[in-house]
């Protein structure tokens, strides 16, 4: 699934394409997404002019002088810049179609992604209760501190959650802990306040540092320019159950957290 730095290398990679252009129509070839893409898409959108491209958690947010489309990824999907005629593939479900002859194209073959309008992001029923960033100024350790107190879910399960902060997904909260030294399944209300300050800067060293390298490609994502991230070479813990830890050189052990599997080391995390 695209992570936060995969949509961010996806939103860096098109809006150099997309900023200041006009949308001359949009093609919506397949409407059941996820949600359904409703028709104020095209009514709203068309002849608007794209003014930003930013992002909000793991979404794609076009913001134009009309409105904002918000673009979910979902587990499988993508976008690139393609000529305007390019042909469109089976999986490939709508385009903005731009008066310089290229298109934003979205391609997704499971159709868990999404497309919406909405003139207010910030109260979108997909985004208002959304969390902090982890790369703003309101995401420190005395958040995570604040916010973990009296909670006995797991604190990898606790940092997943996007109500308390977005975007850490499942490969990045477990090399984020093995960084900061924390076992996965310690309770978030028993971590003290300097242990947070420590996995809050690890969580964003990682994070901008799977956006440097493009994101990690684990199925079929690319990014923008239709090229995979590389970030999966860095890996310290995720998805290297048996294989020595690169600091202790003890096989890196493996378990199911809330259905997700979590990779850690036994001696360096406590």
């Amino acid at each position: 699934m695209p992570e936060l730095p995969e949509v961010e290398t996806s939103r860096r990679g098109i809006s150099p394409h997309i900023t200041a252009q006009r949308i001359d129509e949009i093609v919506i070839r397949e409407r059941r997404l996820r949600w359904p893409v409703g028709m104020e898409v095209e009514e709203e959108l068309t002849g608007a002019t794209i003014e930003s491209v930013g992002r909000r958690a793991k979404y794609l947010l076009l913001n134009t002088d009309n409105g904002t489309a918000i673009v979910h990824l979902g587990m499988s999907g993508s976008v690139c810049i393609v000529e305007r005629d390019a042909p469109a593939g089976v999986h490939d479900h709508f385009d903005f179609a731009f008066g310089s002859g290229k298109s934003l194209r979205f391609r997704d073959p499971r159709r868990f992604g999404s497309l919406h309008w909405t003139d207010n992001p910030a109260s979108h029923w997909l985004l208002r209760k959304l969390g902090p960033e982890p790369l703003g100024d309101d995401f420190s350790g005395a958040y995570l501190w604040r916010k973990s107190r009296g909670r006995r879910v797991t604190v990898k399960q606790f940092i997943m959650n996007a109500a308390i902060v977005v975007g850490v997904g499942n490969i990045y909260a477990s090399e984020s802990l093995f960084l900061a030294g924390i076992h996965p399944q310690r309770a978030a209300g028993r971590i003290a306040l300097p242990r947070y300050d420590v996995l809050a800067t690890m969580i964003r060293e990682v994070l901008e540092r799977a956006i440097r390298a493009g994101g990690t490609t684990l199925r079929d994502f690319y990014g923008g320019d239709g090229a995979a991230g590389y970030f999966r070479q860095e890996l310290a813990v995720y998805d290297r159950n048996g294989e020595p830890c690169l600091v202790c050189k003890q096989p890196i052990a493996a378990k199911v957290l809330g259905q997700r599997s979590t990779y850690y080391c036994k001696v360096c995390q406590t």
